[in-house]
């Protein structure tokens, strides 16, 4: 072979080499392709699969070049719809045609199959490339898309929004039922559709609520475009990303007005299940339409907030049957204690509400016509309740407050609801109006709360000692009494501020305060002989002993200050014994520690014999309100004398507290009581005066 010769085939075979190699590149390429890719034989086969296609058909490429046919992983319609493609065009590329495969592990997929051809200088089509997209997410989504926008289109009428009420959006449900055309209502404010109504002024308390609240659902009456009534249901609420700003309002509006379920609608939407009377939807859209219309009649309207006095109480001893009988048979007295006109709503709990609408345009004699009203409830709901074989006293505390219709509904619930609070605080079974001292109050409140939350960081807190003695006058002991000595308002006595206290939860702070104070007293008294024996009484709120932790935390104290726990005494009081179980393992656990309890206040909650004989108590204190009066009403005297009586017969100490005079000590004494506290022997001290008059006492030279 000579030398040329040699050289063209060197040169043939490099050519080759770099065909076979731009190959290998050209099939990674597709490789790395979002679709497949794949080429025939002459006999139909696969003469090459990139991994996409091979993953599609679960088959390698070992099963599939030379021996199978894309023929092969076709449904049978997708096989006629190839053939004809094919025949079409035989000398042409083609593109889009849609498939169905089936791999050989049965899986269906949807893809979309297209040719790209390698031509001649002449365009004869020398090869050609099969390029196949994966359709299957598409198809699953338009499926899903599909339903969905079926479902809303049968069932809702749909109006999206802007933040300002521009419309944006409506389905063709949403005309159907106003009669407007799409293009007739985007760009238009929302209220285009409110000028139909007959409730403007409605409307517009219904946007009020919509910006207040977010949201708003109720019935409403309407008119088409051509003005043909129809009944809806109508649910806004506003799309907010970020729970801040609003980007939507979308409005579901429901055709009702021929409904068969329509009166089921409205029963569950609108009432009460237990006690059937309307519940707060119902009660906010019914004051909704009284507050549009009031302006125009010069008429006025009342909102009585009802919360029902030591419900719980009833509930916990009597159980949630005799509760729930309970709250029906309020519901049935508040219907017949109020006009046909006016509305009976339950808000949940043993919380219900009145509206009273059509009262005097004169305030003073609306206010009368209120408060008649208030009273003749006060006096149905007073009287004895008798059902499963027992009898139930209820009061009721009942919040007022008037309106002529420049209010919303929330700030009208939020301010009877305060009046009914100022009734419960002035003694209950009572009623109080909502006024301009009252929201004087609630500020002063206000303050007083971060005054309060600064007392605790600033260590403004003190604590107090009051005396106890026996019946020779020795002080024998001593109750922990918290005061706030304020910068500004000087000595703050409890009464002022634990009520705050235990609204917020700073309680939890002042009685470990306390309580941490008693007990380094005690250790500071343990070096002394004089004090060495004294035992210190701590006041533990319901709050503060109903802690999940509040064991562990009393024996940290404990240990902290190294006292014999035999010196602390706690005292607890009536209304914390709801779940005398529960209390009583808890009062044990402590018990055996060495720590002792005393029932303080006792006589003035709803304590039964059978209750107090499953608590381990070391004492009953008489409440200093009966002390007061216990030589002036014979029925506090009776009182005294049996809760000495009880005392006695359960082997317990008996304490009376408020004691301020000689006779009130004499009859106490004469009674079996001999233990006492109060103004007669001294109030609270500092401990620094305690301890003088302590000192005084075991002096020596004292006569």
């Amino acid at each position: 072979m000579c030398s040329y010769e040699l050289k063209n085939e060197r040169s043939f075979f490099a050519f080759l080499e770099k065909i076979e190699k731009l190959e290998v590149e050209i099939n990674l390429l597709y490789d790395q392709m979002p679709f497949g890719s794949y080429s025939l034989a002459d006999d139909g086969t696969f003469s090459s699969v990139d991994s996409h296609v091979s993953n599609w058909l679960a088959s390698s490429p070992e099963e599939l070049i030379g021996k199978k046919k894309l023929g092969d992983f076709l449904t049978s319609n997708s096989q006629e719809k190839l053939k004809a493609e094919f025949a079409l065009a035989a000398h042409s590329e083609f593109s889009g045609v849609e498939l169905e495969l089936l791999s050989k592990e049965g899986a269906t997929r949807h893809v979309s199959l297209s040719t790209s051809g390698l031509r001649d200088a002449a365009g004869q089509l020398l090869s050609c490339r099969y390029i196949m997209f994966d359709m299957t997410p598409n198809k699953q989504a338009q499926e899903k898309l599909r339903i969905a926008a079926t479902a809303l289109e049968s069932v809702a009428g749909i109006c999206i929004t802007d933040p300002d009420g521009i419309i944006l959006q409506v389905n063709k449900t949403f005309t159907r039922l106003t009669g407007f055309t799409a293009q007739e209502l985007r760009g238009q404010n929302v209220q285009l559709l409110s000028t139909q109504s007959a409730e403007q002024e409605t409307y517009k308390l219904i946007f009020e609520s919509i910006l207040t609240n977010g949201r708003w659902q109720g019935e409403i009456r309407e008119r088409r475009k051509d003005g043909h009534p129809f009944v809806g249901w109508l649910n806004i609420s506003s799309i907010k990303p970020d729970k801040k700003t609003v980007s939507y309002y979308v409005g579901f509006l429901y055709d009702i007005t021929h409904s068969s379920a329509q009166e089921e609608i409205k029963r569950l939407a609108f009432y009460d299940s237990l006690t059937q009377l309307p519940n707060r939807l119902h009660l906010e859209n019914r004051l909704i339409r009284v507050l549009a219309r009031l302006p125009q009649s010069g008429l006025r309207g009342a909102l009585l907030f009802i919360d029902l006095d030591n419900f719980k109480t009833i509930n916990d001893t009597k159980g949630h049957a005799a509760g729930d009988q309970l709250l029906i048979e309020i519901g049935e007295r508040l219907r017949r204690s109020v006009r046909h006109e006016d509305t009976v709503a339950r808000l949940g709990g043993d919380e219900f509400v009145v509206l009273v609408s059509d009262l005097n345009a004169s305030e003073v004699e609306a206010a009368r016509q209120a408060m008649a009203i208030g009273r003749e409830i006060l006096t149905s709901l007073a009287q004895p309740y008798q059902f499963l074989d027992c009898e139930f006293a209820c009061t009721a505390s009942i919040g007022v407050c008037m309106f002529d219709g420049g209010e919303s509904p929330r700030e009208l619930l939020q301010n009877a609801d305060m009046a009914m609070y100022q009734a419960k605080k002035g003694g209950r079974n009572s009623l109080c109006f909502f006024n301009e001292e009252m929201q004087i109050a609630v500020a002063a409140y206000s303050k007083l709360e971060q005054e309060l939350r600064c007392a605790l960081r600033e260590h403004q807190l003190e604590v107090y000692f009051e005396p106890q003695l026996n019946s020779d006058g020795k002080i024998i002991a001593a109750e922990a009494l918290v005061r706030w000595r304020n910068p500004e308002r000087g000595m703050i006595l409890p009464n002022d501020f634990i009520k705050i206290a235990e609204d917020t939860g700073l309680i939890m702070g002042i009685g470990l305060f306390v309580l941490q104070t008693a007990c380094e007293q005690l250790k500071a008294w343990e070096r002394d002989p004089r004090t060495s024996d004294l035992q210190i009484a701590v006041n533990v709120s319901a709050r503060q002993f109903l802690q999940a932790d509040f064991v562990s935390l009393l024996i940290d104290v404990i240990a902290a200050s190294g006292i014999n726990p035999a010196l602390l005494k706690l005292e607890l009081t009536e209304s914390m014994m709801h779940d005398i179980d529960a209390t009583s393992e808890k009062m044990e656990s402590i018990k055996k520690m060495g720590v002792s309890f005393a029932m303080d206040d006792f006589g003035t909650g709803y304590s039964s014999l059978s209750s107090l004989t499953k608590l381990p108590l070391n004492q009953l204190k008489i409440d200093q309100s009966f002390v007061h009066n216990m030589l002036l009403k014979t029925s506090d005297t009776i009182v005294v004398q049996t809760i000495i009586a009880m005392a006695h017969s359960l082997n317990l100490e008996v304490i009376a507290e408020g004691v301020e005079t000689e006779e009130q000590k004499v009859f106490l004494l004469s009674n079996g009581c001999t233990l006492f506290q109060g103004y007669f022997f001294s109030g609270p001290l500092s401990i620094a005066e305690f301890e003088a008059l302590l000192f005084r006492q075991t002096s020596p030279h004292t006569s």
